[in-house]
């Protein structure tokens, strides 16, 4: 199966640092980690390191950190057709403080502004498109021309272009802060009938299967009229940067291999837990067999 990652792309730099930096205060760090990231992007290069057939469309610059990100894609095997590369502006980067203490990160997100991105015309068809509701227009342009493939959004954040891309979905797979905010109501552990509040009030509003994810956690989701949840890999995190892309990314796998709902989330939940034992968003993309393995083990 074919499919098509739409969204955000960047240059990571990410620097671990020991606590929370404090104001006014020169720090000399002795390491930092470099690789692409964004969602849309870290997605893909998932996917094409798992041998799936994966085009990515977005935005990247026409610079150094621009060509950093193609070489990584075709490192992994990702067409590189359908990027949209803009003159005069750059790459966005993200510069990222890791507390080595408690894994927690502070990002600071350098977005140029953009503008008439005009989409790519597609050679193939996709069966799954994957979105991450970054450039709105490509992916409403991917939904209209290919109406019958698979749509999976990953709902991170509350926008107007995201509330709207859920409609459309037939996954919708989205964060807790994600849940809370659109449902105005608040998820407690210690009280079960919040998890259910919640998840009935995001069914009542999109038709797609829902899927709420909770980092360590794990995922809440509701299958055949039952409100279940599935529990994170048990891990030491070092970095939770790019876990939830990895997520998505591995979920998307599982889709394309045709695999029943909880195993799809299984191979997720697994592959996003090994990731946060490493530095980096697509540094931290763990192998195919190593979750596998994981996944025999813990059937």
């Amino acid at each position: 199966m074919k499919v098509l990652s739409i969204g955000h792309a960047s240059y990571d730099i990410s620097m671990p640092v020991e606590g929370f930096p404090k104001e006014n205060t020169k720090y000399r760090l002795k390491e930092k980690v470099e690789c692409p990231g964004g969602p849309a992007l870290t997605a893909a290069l998932l996917l094409g390191s798992w041998d799936v057939e994966v085009y990515y469309t977005g935005f990247i610059g026409n610079d150094f950190y621009g060509q950093k990100i193609l070489e990584e894609m075709r490192k992994r095997n990702i067409s590189t057709e359908y990027v949209i590369r803009v003159n005069g502006l750059e790459t966005t980067k993200s510069f990222i403080l890791i507390n080595k203490l408690n894994a927690s990160r502070t990002l600071f997100n350098v977005v140029p502004k953009l503008s008439g991105i005009t989409p790519p015309t597609y050679n193939f068809t996709p069966d799954i498109i994957l979105m991450d509701g970054e450039h709105y227009p490509l992916a409403i342009d991917a939904i209209e021309k290919f109406p019958n493939a698979i749509k999976v959004i990953d709902a991170g954040k509350v926008t107007e272009e995201v509330a709207k891309l859920c409609r459309v979905s037939d996954y919708i797979i989205c964060s807790r802060e994600f849940a809370e905010l659109i449902t105005k109501e608040r998820i407690n552990y210690k009280e079960p009938e919040t998890l259910k509040v919640v998840l009935n009030k995001l069914t009542s509003l999109y038709k797609g299967q829902i899927i709420i994810t909770q980092e360590e956690k794990g995922c809440l989701y509701k299958l055949d009229d039952k409100i279940k949840m599935m529990s994170g890999l048990k891990v030491f995190a070092q970095d939770t940067t790019g876990a939830g892309d990895i997520f998505h990314g591995a979920f998307v796998y599982g889709l394309s291999k045709k695999l029943p709902l909880e195993k799809c989330l299984k191979i997720a939940n697994i592959a996003a837990g090994i990731s946060v034992k490493r530095i980096g968003s697509t540094n931290s993309i763990p192998e195919v067999e190593e979750v596998y393995k994981i996944y025999e083990k813990n059937r």
